[in-house]
């Protein structure tokens, strides 16, 4: 990616973080520093509980991490977990704005267009893994539905195996299929929350999982 400042004559703070470390959230204000990965590789994507549930792609040091944020002044809208330990460069907001204000108008405009082409990019890739992971839930429970013990004439589906193992089956993380769970139910299209789960829906969990 481009360079805006000579970086060995930046005043950041230089931090070597352990693989895991979460550098970036999702939807959180925009950050006091601007952070250049020096070595190592970050991990992009949707984050559950500080790991990522799905990853978008990495990056790789040297290199700026959320410098479209800041150029655009908005949230990131993606998370970074560190892939391996990395050296990363803090750089205040205030000194990487006062390098952009260095550059000719031209530039900078097209700057900005990169900039917001890149968040664009990312919220649609963000948009889709989310509905992909509500896809894929609605077509597992109509594959494993079957007759309600107590309403012979409706659909349910036990679940019979842990929670995590259902979600590795469907490639998401656990927490990811508890929230699709959640808003399935939210959305009226099945009920109960114990061992067995009730299809009150089945036209809508169809059209959910493009059947």
């Amino acid at each position: 990616m481009f360079t805006l400042m000579p970086l060995e004559d930046s005043p950041g703070d230089i931090w070597t973080l352990p693989a895991g470390t979460q550098l970036m959230r999702r939807a959180d204000a925009a950050s006091a520093d601007v952070l250049h990965i020096d070595a190592g590789r970050v991990a992009l994507g949707v984050a559950e509980s500080g790991v990522l549930a799905h990853q978008m792609g990495t990056v790789e040091g040297p290199s700026w991490l959320n410098a479209s944020c800041a150029v655009l002044e908005l949230a990131p809208v993606v998370d970074a977990i560190a892939d391996t330990e990395v050296q990363v460069r803090r750089v205040p907001l205030d000194v990487f704005e006062a390098s952009l204000a260095e550059l000719p108008s031209p530039a900078l405009k097209v700057l900005r267009d990169v900039a917001l082409a890149h968040r664009q990019q990312a919220e649609l890739v963000v948009s889709r893994l989310a509905k992909d992971a509500e896809a894929r839930c609605a077509e597992w429970l109509l594959r494993h539905a079957e007759p309600a013990e107590d309403a012979p004439n409706a659909l349910a589906v036990p679940l019979r195996r842990r929670k995590r193992l259902i979600a590795a089956e469907l490639g998401i993380a656990p927490e990811t299929f508890s929230r699709v769970l959640r808003h399935l139910r939210e959305r009226h299209l099945i009920s109960g929350s114990g061992r067995v789960l009730n299809l009150t829906d089945l036209h809508g969990l169809r059209v959910l999982a493009g059947a």
